[in-house]
């Protein structure tokens, strides 16, 4: 099992980029596990959690291996939400007026709040980017040190894309949050940020991870589409149809 969970322990060479692609057995089961999550979820299957929770944990295992604590740390919130959105979503009070959640659009007010708070997080987090996964860094090495590990702290190259990274970081965190409340923005958002997160793969040179985005991209507007699609059914409407 401990092999099985190794990034080292590679499936296969994807003859892709400069000398290729090792594509480890852990890489492969935790992305399969993370498309069927995205693809289930656009369908609106609630077991897409269970596989959720299996894609952010072999991700977590992988970024440990590889010193990325913060991306790590990012999987623990992931981890959390998937738990929640579980619970939200099969969440029905016999003996009360409590229904199960439907698939609808954001108010306006609520939309407007979620896009002040997107872009005052993003601002802060491009500007302050490099201490704030240092402090994440530290807070990860330090936890696991204390539970018996024996971890060195690594050394922290400055982010290369800080502005980029942060828009993908804080609209990852809300898109989750709102996929959790079946609003169908989310699926919006996970558009842009599929597109954001090909562009800078494709940069870095990781081309394995750009294609897998590109197919995220394909699922996610299905997800806008069936989502609305929901939404529709249920008697929501975006603001756009409301106003018109």
């Amino acid at each position: 099992m401990i092999d099985l969970l190794s990034t080292s322990n590679i499936l296969v060479h994807i003859p892709v980029g400069s000398g290729g692609y090792d594509l480890s057995y852990i890489e492969a089961i935790g992305t399969i596990c993370g498309l069927l999550c995205i693809y289930l979820a656009s369908i609106e299957k609630t077991i897409n959690y269970l596989f959720g929770l299996l894609n952010v944990s072999l991700f977590a295992i992988i970024f440990f291996q590889i010193n990325l604590y913060a991306s790590l740390m990012l999987q623990v919130f992931f981890f959390i939400a998937n738990i929640y959105g579980w619970y939200a979503w099969t969440r029905v009070k016999e003996g009360t007026q409590e229904v199960e959640l439907k698939t609808r659009w954001m108010s306006a007010p609520k939309l407007i709040t979620t896009i002040i708070i997107c872009a005052v997080f993003i601002g802060l987090l491009t500007v302050y980017i490099d201490p704030v996964f240092k402090v994440l860094t530290d807070i990860v090495v330090n936890g696991l040190n204390a539970v018996g590990f024996n971890i060195t702290m690594p050394e922290l190259e400055p982010d290369a894309y800080p502005f980029w990274d942060s828009t993908m970081m804080v609209l990852s965190i809300v898109a989750q949050i709102l996929m959790t409340r079946k609003y169908v923005e989310n699926w919006i958002i996970w558009v842009i940020i599929n597109l954001i997160s090909i562009v800078i793969f494709s940069l870095q040179g990781v081309y394995a991870m750009a294609i897998e985005y590109a197919i995220l991209t394909f699922i996610a507007l299905n997800g806008v589409k069936m989502w609305q699609k929901s939404a529709k059914e249920n008697g929501s409407k975006p603001l756009s149809s409301i106003n018109s």
